[in-house]
């Protein structure tokens, strides 16, 4: 079985719509979402409608928690405009589906978690060696796939000691990394809709159960259109701007 992994789609549907014909392309027959479908974006709806029917797992990330009440506004500084933006165009149905949303959802050998398989509801970064290293006592399975952060990395331990990849930026367009027995591995999947690796593409992994790997993809997309959207919704003019820049 082929996955599609992804995650922080912030309401950007020609992102979004852009990775899911990429993965059909590529064979994914299953979608699994890590949460942030909502918040900046100017397209809630549609990608919660889109992701909901589609996903295989999804869980919910800080920023459905955020359109929720769940998790207070201000630890969201210049995203709480988008989050009481989103919160209004919401109907009782999407934020009843967001709310029933799980915080971890294990699949095969993968747990698939928003932020950190560590306090998942603390919302933590994996960014770092140490960030990564530190969290592998926290799930059962020999992989997790995390979010949150944007930047596509991949950690792993085992006997022969821990090892860490930054697969940030163009470069690391279609890199696989294969799992070897006696290793686990998390991997971070980057950002569909507001990469932050100076790589304006929309992030995804596809997953191989069978040939037991990884792959990162990077989609291009029109984010001129998701841009000019944003600005039409009247939200900060700096969620658009970013777009262009992968930042």
């Amino acid at each position: 079985m082929r996955y599609a992994v992804l995650s922080d789609v912030h309401a950007n549907l020609e992102a979004l719509t852009a990775v899911l014909a990429d993965a059909a392309s590529e064979g994914a027959l299953g979608i699994l979402c890590l949460g942030d479908t909502v918040g900046y974006g100017a397209d809630p709806v549609p990608c919660v409608e889109l992701l909901g029917e589609r996903s295989t797992r999804i869980v919910a990330g800080n920023h459905e928690h955020g359109v929720l009440g769940l998790v207070d506004l201000r630890w969201f500084n210049a995203a709480a405009p988008a989050a009481l933006w989103t919160r209004e165009r919401l109907g009782g149905d999407h934020q009843g589906f967001l709310s029933g949303l799980p915080l971890v959802s294990a699949i095969g050998e993968a747990t698939c978690v928003h932020a950190s398989p560590r306090r998942p509801e603390e919302w933590d970064y994996l960014v770092s060696e140490e960030d990564g290293y530190g969290a592998f006592g926290e799930f059962e399975t020999r992989l997790c796939f995390v979010g949150h952060s944007h930047l596509p990395a991949v950690w792993s331990l085992g006997s022969g000691g821990p090892a860490h990849e930054d697969l940030a930026g163009a470069a690391c367009h279609d890199r696989r990394i294969s799992f070897h027995d006696g290793r686990r591995y998390i991997v971070n999947v980057g950002s569909v809709g507001q990469p932050r690796d100076r790589d304006p593409r929309a992030a995804y992994v596809l997953w191989d159960e069978d040939d037991r790997s990884v792959r990162l993809r990077r989609v291009s997309y029109d984010h001129t259109e998701a841009a000019a959207k944003i600005l039409r919704a009247g939200l900060p003019r700096a969620l658009a701007d970013r777009l262009a820049r992968g930042m």
